[in-house]
């Protein structure tokens, strides 16, 4: 080991206070402390990018029966990447760039075996907690395994200008397929038809009747469905599939702050009229496959046939204000905490050389 990590100090955001219903900055606070030192086996990184995604609100709940819990004094749990700064794993040398479940802190001791290494030819360090990472693994394999879309056929998406739904739309019109997305602003709705090249989006906060809506803009009715968001915005889709629809479950968001139970289940006489069939999945049953998922999605990026964004703030201590805005639909595409600079001595431009993200604009910096 290189460094003497309990010597560092350490900041990390614990949970302070269990939320009810949408959670507030006071649910969270901010706690100073050494770095524990790594044991055999262990490495030490330091965060260079914090990813803050809704599954993280079921932790709280504990909604999630293979996911330990976080309780009150824990440490906010969730992915990063970051440079090693010590390793006692051969596997990892100081300066590796990685990703894993690092936590809301600026540095993570965790074993070498729960880390994956990042190859920063295929994108900006960011990426590997973004597109090509745990969101952009969701968007594939949940469109492409379970969605199963073939040219031709009409696919809607809802959330479509967050992390994963941009992603699965693009991937449904590299498929081939006629893409309708659900967004929640003009601002959402522009960028999901203009900068990523969807056929159609509609902004389901100032439309009507969103049925009627979807009637208009997917007229051979909706084939596969992306459900980011639950609720109502469900029904209006369910009640308008097509022969053989595919519905991928893969969040709720408009459910993660109900104090009660919804009603369901939903539609059912729906998915029996149109033979349909719903699929839950976690992307973690593709583990395995990550480097094929990444692989192929790194390649549409270099093509220029994949975009994406990321909306970022500055520091740990805004990382609770980031986590309840992607819970309101503030952000627009990947939502992450910018920790530190990236102080290695390889430049963005030499360890990229010809390949390049291509962002729909420039970052947005809240």
């Amino acid at each position: 080991m290189s460094a003497s990590a309990g010597l560092i100090e350490n900041q990390r955001i614990v949970l302070a206070a269990k939320p009810q219903g949408m959670p507030s900055e006071s649910d969270f606070a901010l706690v100073r402390g050494p770095v524990p030192h790594p044991g055999a086996g262990d490495v030490v990184v330091r965060c260079l990018w914090l990813s803050v995604d809704p599954y993280m609100r079921g932790l709280i709940d504990g909604v999630y029966p293979y996911v330990k819990q976080v309780l009150i004094g824990d440490t906010m749990r969730g992915g990063g990447v970051g440079r090693v700064v010590a390793s006692n794993d051969p596997e990892f040398g100081v300066g590796d760039l990685v990703e894993g479940y690092l936590g809301w802190q600026l540095y993570s001791v965790l074993p070498g075996s729960e880390l994956r290494q990042v190859n920063p030819a295929l994108g900006p360090p960011s990426t590997a907690v973004g597109v090509l990472g745990m969101p952009g693994m969701t968007a594939y394999f949940g469109m492409t395994e379970i969605g199963e879309p073939k040219a031709g056929q009409t696919v809607v998406v809802s959330a479509a200008a967050g992390a994963v739904g941009s992603a699965a739309g693009q991937i449904a019109r590299i498929r081939g397929c006629r893409v309708v997305g659900i967004a929640g602003s003009a601002e959402k709705v522009r960028h999901v038809v203009e900068d990523l090249g969807f056929d159609a989006c509609i902004d389901y906060r100032a439309e009507p009747d969103l049925l009627a809506a979807l009637r208009r803009h997917c007229p051979e009715r909706i084939n596969v469905y992306f459900d980011n968001v639950g609720g109502s915005i469900y029904d209006a889709v369910t009640s308008w599939m097509a022969l053989d629809a595919r519905i991928v479950i893969c969040g709720s968001i408009s459910e993660y702050n109900a104090q009660g139970l919804e009603l369901g289940p939903r539609r059912l006489k729906q998915f029996e009229m149109w033979r349909a069939r719903q699929q839950g999945f976690r992307v973690r049953d593709y583990a395995a496959r990550y480097p094929e998922g990444i692989a192929v999605m790194a390649q549409w990026l270099t093509e220029g046939r994949l975009r994406y964004r990321e909306t970022v703030s500055q520091g740990l201590a805004s990382a609770p204000s980031a986590f309840i805005g992607l819970l309101q639909g503030r952000n627009v595409g990947k939502q992450l905490v910018k920790l530190a600079q990236d102080t290695s001595r390889v430049s963005r431009d030499d360890a990229l050389g010809t390949t390049r993200r291509t962002p729909c604009k420039s970052e947005d910096v809240s």
